[in-house]
């Protein structure tokens, strides 16, 4: 009897242990894992079109695309600002090298940066700008899109929150 009561008493201590540390590492996974998907807005750049989850507000912009491991075919996500400023990104927990185009309130592209994955080196706009479209690396490049390019069906896109 005394050795089945020390076994309840060592299984009910360590489960009071084990639970708060379950508890932290589930929190953990969850801010590893992949936002859900965003609205989407199509965008065009010349002739092709690109299907742009919209980051719009503080948490969305945040969070970006953070621990994704791919993205799809002319997929990328397009960042809403509510004021023009000199913005800049990292790539801190980002998985997949991308490009990033800034982007003035005419549509126009003010000037791309290629991103490493997992680096915190920084990357602004080279003048304020509300808005930044980002791509997988080299897609602006392979499609002979660049600074001065417009961006088309901006004009629908949520405001910033």
């Amino acid at each position: 009897m005394t050795a089945i009561r020390t076994h309840r008493l060592v299984s009910a201590t360590l489960l009071a242990l084990l639970l708060p540390v379950a508890a932290l590492l589930s929190a953990a996974d969850a801010s590893a894992q992949p936002q859900p998907t965003l609205p989407r807005v199509q965008l065009q750049a010349g002739i092709h079109l690109i299907s742009a989850e919209v980051a719009a507000s503080h948490d969305t912009r945040a969070r970006g695309l953070m621990f994704r491991e791919r993205l799809g075919p002319n997929q990328g996500m397009l960042f809403v600002f509510a004021d023009k400023a000199t913005q800049c990104f990292w790539m801190r927990n980002t998985l997949i090298p991308l490009s990033i185009a800034f982007i003035d309130d005419d549509g126009r592209i003010v000037n791309i940066a290629d991103m490493q994955p997992r680096s915190d080196d920084s990357h602004c706009s080279a003048a304020p700008i509300r808005l930044a479209l980002e791509m997988e690396q080299g897609w602006f490049a392979k499609r002979g899109v660049g600074p001065g390019a417009t961006i088309g069906g901006l004009s629908t896109l949520p405001p910033a929150r």
